[in-house]
């Protein structure tokens, strides 16, 4: 018998446990995987360090930065944010919105017109795509993010609701854009300024203390969860008891794991829909490969969506004199199915970084792997929300907390997902007083 088991070893798993052990409440964290750390953890492959997809820390929570850098011991790089973005030979400051300097005149011209004339409130808009088009009107917005969306998102923009829009797209003033279209030098307006990130041991190592003080259980697949009997099976035939759960697993994964639950409970959850990310890492033989710590892509006959440069974070992610490009492509089995051997990714992603200018034709490519990360990002579609209401009605009846960005089905940040795992643990001591 446990008195809490946690599911999930990530960065929300480990912020449960972390509060749970600051009130004296015992608890194991169960993992099917080999290493703790979830979507946060990283992997080194020779010299090159790689994370499990693009890991900063831009928190502004005082007591969470104090956390993370006790965890490093204080070695942590803070460092001033560089992004930008390309179409169709262009390569652009971001945000796109407010550096179009240099751009087709015809473009700029409809562009400007067309945010002129945007008329209505972005607030009242009725889905994604409507609310883009109120906010910097038509040709902008079809033009780059509703393009750039569908790749990262594999919806289309008028799939998608605008809940989860929060700081992500900035809005100008008309100003800026105007300044942005005359001038090529612009302030910085991006909503991560700066960020920091660990001198030694990838993303992953902000979580070395709660790791080192949590009781762990790796390799530990759940097979089945019984509410009734309150015990959880694994694959390997082993059960645990508890007294209390909490759950950072994907809601797609949890709920047919849930012994007994209704079949409207079921068809919710697959109802609920994400993207599936292939990843390639590069490592290459020639200093200064990309110029941003990370990059949007446009054009829809490129295959990936974003790349960043893990190089740029810290030096001691590569041996010296090298880079490092980490490429995304997006899939998702409700919009965007496709069936492909992930290795097959690699070729033409070298290809389409030749072809932007990233890579030179006679560049060494030291290191070179693909993996694929079936949970990536959320799709804020029309169907999630009243799917989320019944899920979560459901297991607030079972007295099962979630949290994390799959446990919660939202667009949780790294600190929001360590945040999401602490207020897991406080509403189950409050429940259970």
């Amino acid at each position: 018998m446990s008195d809490v088991v946690i599911l999930g070893a990530g960065m929300a798993g480990l912020g449960a446990a972390h509060r749970l052990r600051a009130e004296g409440v015992p608890s194991v964290i169960y993992d099917k995987n080999s290493y703790p750390g979830g979507h946060a953890a990283s992997f080194r492959h020779g010299d090159f360090t790689f994370d499990d997809g693009p890991h900063v820390s831009f928190t502004r929570d005082p007591r969470v930065q104090q956390l993370f850098a006790d965890a490093v011991g204080g070695r942590y790089e803070v460092i001033q944010t560089q992004v930008d973005n390309y179409w169709r030979g262009h390569w652009i400051k971001h945000p796109a919105q407010c550096n179009l300097h240099g751009l087709p005149t015809d473009l700029v011209v409809e562009v400007i017109q067309d945010f002129v004339n945007a008329r209505g409130r972005p607030e009242d808009a009725a889905n994604y795509e409507d609310w883009l088009i109120r906010t910097y009107g038509e040709t902008f917005a079809r033009t780059f993010p509703m393009v750039y969306g569908q790749k990262y998102h594999t919806a289309t923009a008028s799939a998608m609701t605008t809940d989860w829009l929060g700081p992500r797209l900035y809005r100008p003033s008309l100003e800026e854009v105007l300044r942005g279209a005359l001038e090529a030098k612009t302030p910085d307006v991006h909503y991560v300024d700066h960020f920091r990130y660990p001198t030694d041991g990838g993303f992953a190592a902000f979580l070395t203390d709660f790791v080192r003080d949590s009781t762990l259980q790796l390799e530990r697949t759940v097979e089945s969860i019984d509410p009734t009997t309150r015990t959880v099976t694994f694959a390997d035939g082993r059960t645990v008891s508890y007294r209390r759960l909490i759950s950072s697993l994907p809601l797609p994964e949890l709920i047919p794991r849930l012994v007994g639950a209704p079949e409207r409970v079921r068809a919710a959850a697959e109802e609920l829909a994400c993207t599936s990310c292939v990843l390639v890492n590069l490592g290459v033989a020639r200093e200064g490969v990309a110029r941003a710590h990370w990059s949007y892509f446009y054009d829809e006959d490129l295959i990936f969506t974003r790349l960043s440069a893990p190089h740029l974070l810290s030096p001691n992610t590569v041996p010296p004199g090298a880079s490092a490009i980490q490429a995304e492509i997006y899939y998702s089995k409700k919009y965007r199915p496709r069936i492909l051997d992930v290795d097959a990714h690699i070729e033409p992603v070298i290809q389409d970084l030749r072809k932007v200018g990233l890579l030179r034709d006679d560049d060494e490519i030291l290191h070179r792997n693909a993996s694929l990360i079936p949970y990536a990002n959320i799709i804020f579609d029309h169907d999630r929300p009243k799917a989320l209401e019944t899920l979560f009605a459901y297991l607030d009846e079972l007295g099962i907390a979630t949290c994390g960005r799959y446990g919660r089905w939202g667009y949780h940040w790294s600190d929001e997902s360590f945040l999401s795992g602490e207020g897991a643990a406080a509403s189950i001591l409050e429940t259970h007083e």
